[in-house]
């Protein structure tokens, strides 16, 4: 792949995590993004229905997922990278929903902070910020 193609790809990869988060609202079922945009830290934790909340982060987790994982494709050509990175979203996913599921059953004031960043791991792309620069040092051996 040349040098413009692989730009090509990584504007339209990058383009459609933009639009996951610009039509969040429309896309998945969280109460949680409109409890997290007011002051949450003084309010009860929101109604919601456990199991759509849970299928539509997982969902939403996926999607995040494929598309890095291709962003990682094509930015390293390496599928030893894209094995190891889907073994770290894997675990990463078991991990992070047992604490979301914990904290969505258990709602309380003190718990919302840390329950804020679990559901940010979940709900965006952020194991990507942490890998594409992970990997691109180890590959120069830094």
């Amino acid at each position: 792949m040349n040098k413009y193609k692989k730009y090509i790809w990584l504007f339209f990869l990058f383009g459609f995590l933009i639009l996951i988060r610009a039509f969040e609202n429309f896309l998945f079922y969280d109460p949680y993004l409109k409890f997290f945009h007011n002051d949450y830290l003084y309010i009860d934790s929101p109604r919601r229905e456990v199991l759509k909340l849970t299928l539509s982060t997982t969902m939403r987790y996926v999607i995040n997922t494929l598309i890095s994982l291709a962003v990682l494709y094509v930015f390293f050509k390496d599928w030893s990278i894209i094995k190891f990175s889907v073994i770290i979203y894997s675990i990463s996913y078991l991990i992070l929903i047992l604490l979301f599921l914990y904290f969505v059953m258990n709602p309380r004031q003190e718990d919302y902070y840390i329950f804020f960043n679990i559901r940010r791991f979940l709900i965006q792309p952020l194991l990507l910020l942490l890998l594409l620069p992970a990997f691109y040092y180890q590959r120069k051996g830094l």
